[in-house]
């Protein structure tokens, strides 16, 4: 026991004299950034869900041009996209709360005066402005040899977009979907800026309660980068089941050589 006792003071001496970063209160601090990598992708993939059934009827109004609705859904697709996140956020945490009729509504209490809802919406109309376009562009660009077989089925109109439009819209909108995502977890660091203890908010938290320069950051980096190569590895798990129909004959068996021949 005292010869681990002296093994672990050893080390946390040369985390604190020798070494460039101190690793052992990372490791100490290590479950304040597993609570902080929760709370993003918490945030992230909420944000995500409640985009995307937004996105949908939106994408489908653009793509046929339903009157008005279409020009209406450009301009919020345009505002949103046209803005900085950081924006959009201090306007919902900071700028609703100086409208009295705001204050005084049923919503004031519970959503608009707590940082976590104000992210939460701020981060779901961005990322449904972004997923209505690039899926509007995918409804547009259905073979139109589908359409025609599913209209020599007898489809309905309704019945067709459920089955045969917006399944081959999502297969085609993988990649800009993936793209998407990562994009959406990146802006999640805006949330350290309303106090919100996200990855980033941890690692500032650290740096500043330590006085460190780097350690906080470069942890939270190290979770990010593993966040992204998760879903990176996701998404192309999925795009090679989904859109393997779409893929040159025979690719997936040819070597190398072959396919370079």
């Amino acid at each position: 026991m005292e010869t681990e006792r002296t093994f672990f003071a050893y080390l946390r001496h040369i985390s604190e004299t020798t070494s460039p970063l101190d690793f052992v209160l990372i490791y100490d601090n290590l479950d304040r950034f597993v609570g902080g990598a929760l709370m993003t992708l918490q945030l992230t993939f909420l944000a995500l869900f409640l985009g995307g059934l937004l996105a949908v009827p939106m994408a489908i109004a653009r793509a046929y041009g339903r009157p008005g609705w279409s020009q209406a859904i450009w301009c919020y697709t345009y505002a949103f996209r046209g803005t900085p996140l950081l924006v959009q956020t201090y306007l919902f945490y900071f700028g609703l709360g100086q409208f009295e009729a705001v204050r005084n509504s049923f919503l004031w209490g519970p959503v608009l005066s707590d940082p976590w809802w104000c992210v939460l919406i701020a981060f779901t109309l961005n990322t449904a402005a972004y997923t209505t376009e690039f899926l509007k562009g995918a409804i547009e660009t259905t073979p139109a040899g589908e359409i025609e077989a599913s209209k020599a089925c007898g489809m309905s109109p309704f019945t067709r977009m459920r089955l045969v439009v917006l399944p081959s819209a999502f297969r085609r909108a993988l990649p800009a979907y993936s793209n998407e995502v990562i994009f959406t977890l990146h802006g999640s660091v805006i949330a350290s800026t309303v106090t919100l203890q996200d990855l980033l908010g941890v690692g500032r938290w650290l740096n500043g309660r330590y006085y460190l320069a780097y350690e906080g950051f470069i942890t939270a980096m190290v979770f990010y980068m593993g966040i992204v190569l998760l879903i990176s590895l996701l998404f192309r798990m999925a795009e090679k089941r989904y859109l393997r129909h779409l893929r040159p004959r025979g690719a997936d068996s040819a070597t190398p050589a072959q396919a370079t021949a």
